[in-house]
């Protein structure tokens, strides 16, 4: 985490904190805690991190053989 150079926060006028989330760098206030972000980066944040939520695909699988032993019984 580094210092933005000049770049107050708009609501406190702390100097921000550069930092880097999943490859994309944002600035944050320490002390409000709010975070700034420059055009198209929330767009690949929200990409990237549903690319690595996404489930891995996989072929079907077939249901589990019967137990041994294992005979359904007919109710009358």
């Amino acid at each position: 985490m580094t210092q933005a150079a000049g770049m107050p926060c708009p609501v406190c006028q702390v100097p921000l904190v550069m930092s880097d989330r999943q490859g994309v760098e944002i600035d944050y206030c320490p002390q409000c805690r709010g975070v700034w972000l420059d055009r198209g980066e929330l767009d690949k944040i929200i990409e990237r991190s549903a690319a690595d939520t996404a489930p891995a695909r996989s072929a079907p699988q077939a249901p589990p053989p019967p137990q041994p032993g294992y005979a359904p019984q007919a109710h009358p």
